[in-house]
């Protein structure tokens, strides 16, 4: 299939396929006029990309999940480096989850004191019946 035609499988851009290309992701043959010329793996390459990508993934990210399905495999994250990449990424994620639930403690306990200093100042300054 040609360029356009892998785009669109792929639900992407034309212009996005030649920049995995130049980062090496993506492998066209080429046509005895010049033109990019893809078989179906690299489709399944470009859906790999795009799923990693979608969940927070760099490019350089990826590359052992692209290199473990050039090696035949029927899944990017079997290989070893892929595994590796995997368990990086998930103690980013976890990392990532610690830091939000400290900010989300700090919040709390800020929300909590700003209504209490509040009602401590409507109780003072409202007037008494005599």
């Amino acid at each position: 299939m040609r360029i356009g035609e892998l785009a669109e499988r792929a639900g992407t851009s034309t212009r996005t396929l030649r920049y995995y290309e130049t980062r090496g992701l993506v492998r066209p043959r080429r046509s005895a006029n010049g033109y990019r010329i893809y078989d179906e793996a690299e489709l399944r390459v470009v859906h790999e990309i795009r799923t990693l990508l979608a969940v927070g993934f760099g490019l350089d990210d990826i590359r052992p999940f692209v290199a473990c399905l050039r090696a035949g495999n029927s899944s990017g994250d079997v290989c070893p480096d892929s595994v590796a990449v995997l368990r990086r990424k998930l103690a980013e994620v976890d990392d990532y989850l610690d830091r939000l639930g400290a900010v989300r403690r700090q919040l709390h306990d800020q929300l909590a004191h700003a209504i209490a200093q509040r009602e401590e100042t409507c109780l003072r300054t409202r007037p008494t019946a005599d």
